[in-house]
């Protein structure tokens, strides 16, 4: 039976230098801080880890990285999606020949399948690669493939015996919970809007994946405490508290993932410039965007 996941995973940028290249020296700081703030594990090269901008041997390299130093317990999830399916299964059969506990794999984004059956099919023969667990990575934001997940879990549990279940990155609640209820406890539904999780918990989640949990784990892990124990106001308001972190990331100049790795190294773990076209801020961007978070009290919560 294939282990069931909870609590939080992070999404972790990834380190390079100055240049774009990488800098898997900086794997082990990056893997030692969210250990030691409660996170139970990575999901390497996905969105977060700019994935989609690594060449298929960047991405084998920080696999390498990543589970060559992920401390004991540490689960170790590789995204291994691409637009071309031997890629995606050479990414899959590096991921267990380095004993990552599973992948994830988004739906074709160039090509994309609009009928569920044809992603299936991809899906399916990914999964054949490797013999450790596999999940669908939902992320229609991205992707532009916004299948019916309910309908694609009972195919995928007829179809792929290493079917762990999904990242569910969308807002759509209404398709969280069929997905839930077709999911049966049988199969993970790991949640990827980390400024509604709690909305996310009150529907089953007991596990989700995302990138403010690799600086912000804390205050997730006092609201899934709270909610654990039935104080939904306290849960409310560190809900609220992460909303004001997301609005800030997502309205600050520049982009997501150049805000959030520029708040990296203010932990002290610098995981150096975004790759183009993603936009890196300037010094007096991140001076303005320092001052924007001791505003709302980061730096209280934050990882240490």
């Amino acid at each position: 039976m294939i282990p069931k996941t909870e609590g939080l995973i992070a999404a972790p940028y990834t380190p390079m230098k100055p240049d774009g290249s990488l800098n898997l020296d900086a794997v082990a700081d990056l893997a030692a801080l969210l250990a030691r703030n409660g996170v139970q594990g990575a999901f390497v090269g996905g969105s977060t880890g700019e994935g989609p901008s690594l060449t298929v041997d960047e991405r084998n390299a920080l696999t390498e990285a990543w589970t060559a130093c992920a401390p004991p317990g540490f689960r170790v999830l590789v995204h291994v999606g691409d637009t071309s399916i031997e890629a995606a299964r050479r990414m899959a059969g590096k991921a267990q020949e380095c004993g990552a506990a599973g992948t994830g794999l988004v739906a074709p984004f160039y090509f994309r399948p609009r009928d569920p059956e044809v992603l299936m099919d991809f899906f399916a023969k990914v999964a054949e690669a490797q013999e450790i667990p596999i999940y669908y990575y939902h992320i229609p934001e991205l992707t532009g493939v916004d299948v019916d997940v309910a309908a694609f879990i009972e195919a995928a549990s007829l179809a792929v015996a290493n079917f762990a279940g999904v990242k569910y990155t969308s807002s759509d609640l209404y398709g969280y919970a069929l997905a839930q209820r077709a999911a049966g406890g049988r199969y993970d539904l790991l949640y990827g809007r980390d400024e509604m999780l709690l909305c996310a918990l009150v529907l089953g989640c007991r596990a989700a994946i995302g990138s403010t949990y690799g600086f912000a784990a804390p205050l997730y892990i006092r609201l899934i405490e709270a909610f654990d124990r039935g104080d939904l106001k306290e849960a409310r308001e560190l809900q609220r508290q992460s909303m004001d972190l997301v609005r800030l990331l997502v309205g600050f100049p520049g982009s997501v993932l150049g805000s959030g790795k520029a708040i990296m190294a203010m932990l002290g773990v610098d995981c150096g410039p975004p790759r183009p076209p993603i936009v890196r801020p300037d010094a007096a961007q991140i001076a303005e965007l320092e001052r924007a978070l001791d505003g709302i009290g980061f730096f209280s919560y934050c990882c240490r």
